[in-house]
């Protein structure tokens, strides 16, 4: 795959350790130009090093933002709109799980903000830029975890006042993440900018094995065992970002380089265009400061 995307730019949000931090060194290897989205500057300087230790002529560069303060968001958008004139693809990757519920600054539960939201108001903002580089591509990192959220959006409680668990909100915040997809594509029907989504299976990243109750203990225990090496769950990122085939493909959930199915909660399309609408509401600055 070397040269082939030179003279693009790739925003990895998350880009500074596990599946973005791979697919960061795997795309500028490409010669793509990588645009690492981090919340720490020194962790992102590290992963830089790495990348050029490995690849003396990688081009990559720095966005800072706390995904947990939408306020942050928008000053990395416009700091990156104020660089960088065209935007070829956008990968949603970065993500959280926590050990209690917790609210943003903005009054959102924190895992639906970190997962979904702050990626909503980015991939928006970011919009002209991809309008700009078309043929674009917007890449969004979900899971198979989705599955268990089977009563779809918990649009009556958004904020998990009730029934919180770690696992249960990671859950929700991966359907939304499918949802957003499937309405992203259509509305972008005929712009020349793809909307994919992708499950990168279970990766050896240390991602939610940190005590978080139950899923954390089993993903502790399994992961040693079956799972595949951050690379790997990168893998399918990499081939969505990169490849002439999947051009023009859009609204697509792939596991493993092939389309996958997706929950019967993910699929209905009235819940996918009320997300939407929410999730506007919830990114207004009027409403967040």
């Amino acid at each position: 795959m070397a040269d082939t995307m030179a003279g693009h730019t790739v925003l990895i949000t998350g880009a500074s350790s596990g599946i973005g931090f791979a697919a960061a060194k795997d795309l500028a290897a490409t010669g793509a130009h990588i645009v690492m989205m981090v919340r720490s500057q020194e962790r992102g300087e590290a992963a830089q090093e790495a990348i050029a230790l490995e690849n003396g002529t990688a081009s990559t560069e720095l966005l800072l933002a706390d995904l947990s303060d939408l306020g942050s968001v928008r000053r990395a958008a416009c700091d990156f709109l104020g660089r960088h004139h065209r935007l070829d693809v956008l990968v949603a990757n970065a993500g959280a799980i926590y050990p209690e519920r917790t609210l943003t600054v903005d009054g959102n539960e924190a895992t639906f903000q970190v997962n979904h939201l702050a990626h909503f108001l980015l991939c928006k903002m970011l919009e002209p830029a991809l309008a700009a580089a078309s043929p674009a591509r917007v890449i969004t990192v979900s899971s198979d975890a989705h599955h268990a959220a089977r009563a779809g959006i918990c649009f009556d409680d958004l904020a998990f006042e009730r029934g919180w668990s770690s696992f249960g909100a990671y859950a929700h915040s991966k359907l939304a993440n499918i949802m957003f997809c499937y309405e992203h594509a259509r509305r972008l029907a005929g712009t020349g900018i793809s909307s994919n989504v992708m499950h990168p299976g279970l990766v050896r990243t240390g991602f939610g094995s940190q005590g978080y109750g139950f899923f954390g203990r089993l993903i502790g225990w399994l992961s040693p065992a079956i799972a595949g090496s951050a690379k790997d769950g990168a893998d399918t990122l990499v081939w969505l970002a990169s490849v002439d085939e999947v051009r023009g493909a859009s609204g697509v959930y792939y596991y493993h380089r092939h389309p996958h199915r997706s929950s019967r909660a993910s699929l209905d399309v009235e819940a996918q265009k009320r997300l939407w609408d929410v999730s506007e509401r919830l990114t207004d600055p009027s409403r967040t400061g």
